[in-house]
């Protein structure tokens, strides 16, 4: 295993960020090539942990010569959103200083012209630096995974509808309870991975991209920072680099993934019309029915009235929900794949900033 250090200067004096690489060298030049990254959201934790475990079993492969393609690791993707801490909470989501999600802003470009990410740093904020180093180095692979986690969360994914059902082997690798087909019309990493690919000829959009791979795992909650998941989402990985074969070993191919695959357009959000203190009524896995009450806001309370009851505006299966008890305005409580489109209108791109 190969350990490098990109540094990244400071926007002041005596600042800079370093950024740890590990890299397996392939034996075989026709095997697929793999960029992983973790911690993009630098206080999103489970990809970390999870690459930490399968850079051991990488390390003995590599020692037994089983190391088919290359292999790129970046467990933690964001040192500087790692150092903002702000009265003792960690700010790893947005900048501080751009205000803008360290997942987004990344630049839409024709894979042809990848070089020109790394052209003329000294041009750019050490955030843009960051962004651009990644994008640089994930475009030289073929299989492209940023891992994530959300709030309280099962496991699942957004995927391009360009890539699937292809990439139902890491659904089933990873265990994922649901997919979600995105459209590919946003900023975000993965996205921009896709972009470059299917603006492979500037202006002529390819709307399948067999062989390749970009996509979001969202690897349960913020909290799940847990050896037994860790160790078995690595497990998990393994098998998938098994299936595509990046790293050689007899082939045990995981069950078929059973979970449901929705487009972003059946996501319901469900959201607090006034703020309060929010009373769940269903977790996250449960499987609810339209109008089945989902959450209470206590909005005044002792005071008649004082509440408001939240249903589901259908049927569907809770993803994710929110970890925090009070909640705003129009906070987001719950993510529920569902069956049907939602009747909320949604923008192309991401479901949230």
């Amino acid at each position: 295993m190969d350990v490098s250090e990109i540094t990244i200067p400071g926007d002041t004096p005596g600042t800079a960020w370093r950024l740890p690489v590990l890299r397996f060298a392939s034996r075989d030049p026709k095997a697929p090539k793999v960029y992983i990254q973790a911690a993009l959201h630098a206080g999103e934790l489970p990809g970390t942990v999870l690459l930490h475990f399968l850079c051991e079993k990488l390390r003995q492969a590599e020692n037994e010569g089983r190391i088919a393609g290359d292999i790129t690791i970046v467990p933690q993707a964001n040192p500087i959103g790692a150092a903002q801490s702000h009265f003792g909470e960690l700010q790893g989501r947005f900048d501080l200083g751009s205000r803008t999600n360290f997942n987004r802003d990344f630049p839409l470009i024709s894979i042809g012209d990848r070089a020109t990410l790394i052209e003329g740093l000294d041009n750019y904020p050490a955030t843009d630096r960051l962004k651009r180093q990644l994008l640089h180095m994930a475009l030289g692979a073929d299989l492209v995974l940023d891992l994530h986690c959300d709030d309280e969360s099962l496991q699942y994914a957004y995927i391009d509808e360009a890539f699937w059902p292809e990439a139902a082997d890491l659904a089933a690798a990873l265990d994922m309870q649901a997919v979600l087909l995105s459209d590919g019309e946003s900023s975000a990493f993965e996205e921009a991975v896709g972009f470059a690919w299917k603006y492979e000829i500037p202006g002529d959009r390819r709307s399948r991209l067999p062989g390749r791979l970009s996509v979001t795992v969202e690897l349960r909650g913020r909290r799940d920072v847990d050896p037994g998941l860790a160790k078995k989402d690595a497990d998990g990985l393994w098998r998938f680099l098994v299936t595509r074969g990046i790293v050689g070993e007899e082939k045990a191919w995981p069950a078929a993934f059973s979970g449901p695959a929705v487009p972003l357009d059946n996501v319901e959000i469900l959201r607090a019309p006034e703020g309060g203190a929010v009373l769940f009524h269903r977790n996250i896995g449960d499987r609810v029915a339209e109008g089945d009450l989902l959450a209470t806001i206590v909005t005044r309370p002792g005071q008649p009235g004082g509440d408001i009851d939240l249903h589901a505006p259908q049927a569907g299966l809770i993803l994710t929900r929110t970890s925090d008890r009070l909640v705003r305005r129009r906070g987001d409580l719950m993510k529920i794949a569902s069956d049907n489109p939602s009747k909320a209108s949604r923008k192309a791109g991401t479901l949230e900033n």
